[in-house]
């Protein structure tokens, strides 16, 4: 978090008074503003400097406002359920010298005209960057290029130009002029016909039965019915931001499921061995998870192109191979901490960073960008005893992968001596993926990569 210090000097009958504006500092890309939950402190009450002062909620996480000075609290300018933007400010605080008096001569006032001064070199960029933001992309338009296929006149030309006309749609003009050439009546005819053409395209949609048509709009729903003894349970915040992303998810995506069935005796009997030895030497705990995220890895690295986001027509690949985690929290709703560059650690460094975030998600205390910056994301419906699931795909990514519950099943095994039946730990994977940019061929390739890893997994890596 970054803040911006203002400070003002304010006069009243007695003293002077050096205040401080407490601002909403920025939260990580994407996050614009965020709801107050709870004052830590009243107004009046002093606070030192590092104290959190205020417990705030984005559409991400949940977290808290440090205050970067000491001082007493002079007036709360958010209070509960308000909404602040980055960069406002959300309460005032009195850091005159001492707190509890008038300032003493030459203390105040050097602290409060100094910075007075630099006022706007800290306001004001602040403002323009999140102008800045807030604009849309602005798209340029180059004008129409035509090959020497067909004479224009400069006239015409301009026309054609301004009107955006094609050179395939000049072709089509019968041209008046001598030789057949486009006159400046013949193209006006043209436009004029295109015009009329589209309105009678618009007007025959309009026609079309509103039952037929498709909307972005939400589907309105009919009032449910109660019965006595039935409870009515509001959603909560989280629950609320959870129900709109899905939502949005799937109307974004169109969702296709891929599913294998893995044979993870390896990984089982690997884990069984080093855990632990692990759990001794480093004073964690070794899941299954880390050899679930650097299989996955492995894999993103075979096919980069899951590794990407869709941003209207063009695909952006990622560098970063970010893994994101969902967690299930103790309330039951869901959060998805970020491993940040999962293919630069190690066996170890994936289960310290996988224990870290797990356990600071069940205990609030995660930072707004332990939750961004996600690539690809790792669903373990297997905790909860579930052989498989059918995810849906965090935006802005375009895959998820769940894995099932290990269980023993007997399946048959390959030998030099031929086929045998044996027990073994098995497991199913299913991956969703957004058909707009990725096909069956790939995302059943990724899946399959994952299973190869997983199944021929080395008894002899190190930990």
């Amino acid at each position: 978090m970054s803040f911006t210090k203002n400070f003002y000097l304010c006069e009243n009958s007695k003293s002077k008074m050096a205040e401080y504006k407490l601002i909403l500092p920025s939260m990580g890309e994407g996050v614009m503003e965020a709801t107050i939950i709870s004052w830590l402190y009243n107004e009046g009450d002093t606070v030192n400097e590092d104290d959190s002062v205020v417990e705030i909620a984005t559409d991400k996480v949940d977290s808290d406002v440090p205050t970067p000075v000491s001082g007493k609290i002079v007036k709360i300018l958010k209070h509960k359920d308000e909404v602040a933007k980055i960069g406002e400010a959300i309460a005032i605080l009195d850091i005159s010298t001492p707190l509890n008096g008038t300032a003493g001569e030459g203390e105040a006032a050097p602290v409060a005209e100094t910075p007075k001064a630099e006022e706007p070199k800290t306001e004001a960029p602040a403002a323009e960057v999140v102008k800045e933001l807030e604009k849309p992309l602005a798209t340029t338009s180059t004008p129409q290029e035509f090959s020497g296929d067909v004479y224009l006149s400069p006239l015409v030309k301009s026309i054609a130009q301004e009107e955006n006309i094609s050179e395939a749609e000049l072709k089509t003009i019968k041209g008046s002029g001598l030789e057949g050439r486009i006159t400046k009546e013949d193209i006006l005819a043209f436009v004029k016909n295109r015009s009329d053409e589209k309105v009678e395209a618009k007007v025959k949609v309009e026609e079309i039965s509103p039952s037929l048509q498709l909307s972005n709009s939400p589907t309105p729903t009919l009032p449910l019915s109660t019965n006595e003894g039935d409870e009515i349970i509001p959603m909560d915040r989280v629950r609320k931001i959870i129900a709109d992303a899905m939502v949005n998810s799937k109307r974004t995506s169109p969702h296709v499921t891929s599913f294998i069935e893995s044979d993870v005796t390896n990984v089982v009997k690997w884990r069984a061995k080093h855990k632990d030895i692990f759990e001794k030497r480093e004073g964690e705990k070794l899941t299954f998870m880390p050899i679930f995220v650097k299989a996955v890895v492995k894999a993103i690295q075979d096919f980069p192109m899951i590794n990407v986001s869709v941003d209207g027509d063009k695909i952006i690949k990622k560098k970063n191979i970010n893994i994101g985690m969902a967690t299930a929290l103790p309330d039951g709703n869901l959060i998805v901490p970020v491993i940040k560059n999962a293919d630069q650690l190690s066996l170890s460094g994936l289960a310290k960073a996988i224990n870290d975030l797990a356990y600071r998600a069940r205990n609030k205390k995660l930072r707004p960008e332990d939750t961004q910056g996600a690539t690809y994301t790792i669903s373990n419906v297997g905790t909860f005893g579930n052989l498989m699931g059918t995810p849906i795909i965090p935006q802005p990514q375009v895959a998820i992968l769940a894995i099932g519950a290990i269980v023993k099943k007997p399946a048959v095994i390959e030998t030099k001596d031929g086929d045998m039946i044996g027990i073994r730990q098995m497991m199913f994977m299913s991956h969703s993926y957004d058909h707009r940019v990725v096909d069956g061929s790939l995302g059943g390739m990724f899946l399959k990569h994952v299973h190869d890893y997983l199944q021929n997994w080395d008894m002899n890596t190190e930990i």
